[in-house]
């Protein structure tokens, strides 16, 4: 694969304005952080003219401070991050105030009687904003919390707090009921007709939004057509009404361990756009013409119509792919076939082989963690994953030969970059002491060491330090419409076509797609601006799934309070080390207070270690160690753990003199 470095991005000089993100400070000063500006700009608190927290906005320069660091004056918010706020009510005798739960920077809102929506004094409420006069912002009561639920409190205060809108507005939900259940027939002749073609979805036990199927049928003996069939969303909502404005705000749906937050109402996402099986459904597609070897010998990308024969679960598939035996066996061992070669064949051509464990909780009635489910990636779910990649590929390189006015069309390619040399250099010499060279001179070469290294620490006490610090120096992937490739895929053309119920890049691929097949492609001015976006609310997701999952991490080792575990070092900083529980997988820090005792241990970047400056002591990314659960504070969703000192840690001696001697003490070996 060819790479494409991508371009830095300059800042713009002083005597410009310049766009930015708004990050306020616990004290209420701000910084506005400007994309390829090394230092931050300094926005005190009367110069925020009406930007919150997260804001996108635009900021005049006016002058350089002594420390080099420029100050500037926000002229215009661009785009807010978050327009929903949970807080407490105040109901006076006309009006009420809102008072924010997490202020920032947040000032209190005005709330007319009109939109106090039935909420009492000191009711717990969620406020959208409507409109901002000059002194206070006006809201509205969109919801009223039940304060005793805490769970709920807190998992809609994380969705809240990352920008996501709880409810979708009237106008939507609308919109979305008034759209026909049937398709008519000059609807069905408008497209390739599946119906007939065995057709089966593979998706999680859990699962209400099936948004892909596979067809198979044998053209000949030993060339088969295997069609990838998604739901056909943009069918049914329009460019610009209120229902696409809703799915672009949020941009995803956002999966919490007890909630989906769907970006597209459910009577859309798991009714009239899920491929439910034995029902008639509209469909895009890639369909391809293969032979027994997986070589492509031809595909097609459209509009189909299809009938869905069943429905599997991918323990199901799994077990068939096992087993040898069940229904559609003989179709379900053969894509499994092909999907081996294709991922094989990515693999050879430089796709980079990481494996991720995923973590589900086991849930009561009340939603409190019961249990944890680790679920690995087997071969089912792979099966799947390669017939995905090889649409969203299809598609991406279909588009890429396109051109508007001599011109690339404006497209949202999901792209990867190299690792950033100062990531990857530190690594690479921290991999040469387990004996494992890197090739860094071509993004080919790392690609390579990285396989050879991820192959060679199977099964070693490397390995899972290895792994984590590896995928650590990855570049974040993003939509763009600069298409530098897909590093980790080993593609040179990438987009997502295959999940347009959650993710509305998705949604415009299909839009775009549509228009080049119907011959008259449009070049989106706005389309690195929807990329941008759509980047930016695929982060705040991930962010509040990873802080919903810590929250529920913290609920469940409460029980576990004063318990040892066995426990694995998962990242270490200059004020301690973050432990992983090896049986639950809960992440919790051993403060380097709590290490005083026994020594003083300083941080050694380059060796990902605390070392003890006296004992000899290092706790390293890696290191298996017993803990104690200590505290677990829900509030702060934060777990402390305290080390346990074992035979040949840190001998008695040593603890002994560490404690009572001051001064210098000499270096000890490890035992």
């Amino acid at each position: 694969m060819k790479k494409k470095q991508r371009k830095p991005t300059k800042a713009k000089s002083q005597h410009h304005d310049v766009m930015g993100t708004l990050d306020v400070t616990r004290s209420g000063i701000g910084y506005v952080i400007v994309e390829g500006q090394e230092k931050d700009i300094f926005v005190r608190p009367q110069h925020f003219n009406q930007a919150l927290n997260g804001d996108r906005v635009r900021v005049k320069l006016s002058r350089q401070g002594r420390s080099g660091r420029m100050e500037g004056e926000i002229v215009e918010v661009i785009e807010r991050k978050q327009s929903e706020f949970i807080g407490r009510l105040e109901v006076g005798n006309n009006f009420a105030f809102f008072i924010p739960d997490k202020a920032k920077g947040t000032p209190d809102m005005y709330i007319p009687a009109d939109k106090i929506n039935g909420a009492r004094n000191n009711d717990r409420v969620v406020v959208r904003i409507i409109e901002w006069n000059k002194r206070n912002p006006e809201g509205e009561v969109v919801a009223i919390l039940n304060a005793s639920d805490e769970n709920d409190l807190a998992m809609k205060g994380i969705l809240v707090d990352a920008g996501f809108a709880l409810r979708f507005d009237d106008d939507a939900l609308e919109e979305a009921a008034r759209i026909p259940d049937t398709i008519t027939l000059s609807e069905i002749k408008n497209r390739k007709d599946f119906r007939d073609v065995l057709t089966v979805t593979i998706d999680p036990a859990d699962a209400k939004d099936f948004d892909d199927a596979i067809s198979f049928r044998i053209i000949k003996p030993g060339v088969y057509e295997i069609g990838v069939h998604i739901a056909d969303v943009s069918h049914y909502v329009e460019p610009g009404g209120p229902l696409d404005d809703n799915a672009y705000q949020r941009a995803t749906s956002v999966y919490l361990p007890d909630r989906v937050l769907p970006m597209l109402p459910e009577h859309i996402s798991n009714e009239l756009c899920s491929l439910r099986p034995k029902e008639d459904k509209l469909t895009f597609a890639a369909v391809f013409q293969m032979n027994a070897k997986a070589e492509i010998k031809s595909h097609w990308l459209g509009k189909t119509v299809i009938h869905s024969n069943h429905r599997f679960t991918y323990e199901e598939v799994q077990e068939i792919i096992e087993k040898k035996e069940g229904i559609y066996k003989d179709e379900i061992l053969l894509l499994n076939d092909l999907a081996r070669k294709f991922r094989q064949q990515r693999f050879k051509n430089g796709a980079i082989n990481f494996s991720s464990e995923e973590i589900r909780f086991k849930l009561d009635a009340d939603g409190k963690p019961v249990g944890i489910i680790i679920k690995e990636s087997k071969e089912s779910h792979q099966l799947i994953e390669e017939f995905m990649l090889l649409a969203n590929k299809a598609v991406a390189e279909d588009i890429g030969k396109v051109k508007v006015n001599k011109q690339p069309i404006p497209f949202p390619y999901r792209v990867h970059d190299t690792p950033a040399e100062e990531k990857l250099l530190p690594f690479a010499d921290f991999a040469k002491k387990f004996g494992h060279k890197f090739d860094t001179k071509t993004p080919a070469g790392i690609a390579a060491s990285f396989n050879k290294m991820l192959a060679e620490v199977q099964g070693k006490p490397e390995q899972h330090v290895l792994e984590q610090l590896g995928i650590r120096t990855m570049a974040k992937a993003v939509y763009s419409t600069d298409n530098i490739g897909h590093y980790g895929l080993g593609f040179d053309h990438y987009c997502h076509f295959t999940s347009p119920i959650r993710r509305y890049p998705d949604i415009i691929v299909h839009r775009v797609l549509q228009q080049v097949l119907e011959g008259h492609p449009l070049a989106d001015k706005k389309m690195e601006e929807k990329c941008r976006h759509s980047s930016e609310r695929e982060r705040a997701a991930m962010e509040a799934e990873r802080s919903a999952n810590k929250y529920k991490q913290v609920e469940f080792m409460q029980q576990y309070l004063g318990e040892e575990f066995e426990g694995v070092i998962s990242g270490v900083a200059a004020f301690g080390f973050w432990v992983e529980t090896v049986l639950h997988k809960c992440e919790g820090l051993v403060s380097i207070q709590s290490l005083l005792d026994y020594d003083d241990f300083r941080l050694i970047e380059s060796e990902y270690c605390l070392a003890g400056r006296r004992s000899g002591r290092t706790f390293r990314m890696g290191d298996k160690l017993r803990i104690r659960v200590v505290a677990a504070n829900l509030g702060k969703r934060q777990l402390d753990y305290e080390w346990i000192v074992q035979n040949g840690d840190i001998t008695e001696q040593k603890i002994h003199k560490t404690k009572k001697t001051k001064g210098k003490y000499t270096k000890g070996k490890r035992k």
